[in-house]
């Protein structure tokens, strides 16, 4: 099972997100924890960026991350989708 670290701007986003939406990407975390590849997530590699992947929170939001050496997920930011993928 996957460790989660987060980065700074992470956690920047995620404390302006509603608490509706906070609910989502804790269940994402939950999902990504347990099954880095489960359907719902819709995980995949981010075009151009190597190394760094995309999971789906719901249809708008999008959070990418990085997977690390010794089986760590760095979550690297949380956002709409344009803007998550615009700069992972």
């Amino acid at each position: 099972m996957p460790k989660i670290q987060y980065t700074k701007r992470f956690w920047g986003v995620y404390k302006k997100l509603s608490s509706h939406m906070q609910k989502k990407v804790k269940k994402t975390i939950s999902l990504l924890v347990e099954n880095p590849a489960h359907p719902s997530l819709r995980s995949k590699p981010i075009k151009g960026v190597p190394g760094l992947y995309e999971a789906s929170i719901d249809m708008n939001y999008r959070g990418t991350y990085e997977r690390l050496p010794g089986d760590v997920l760095l979550l690297r930011v949380v956002d709409e989708h344009d803007k998550a993928l615009g700069n992972p």
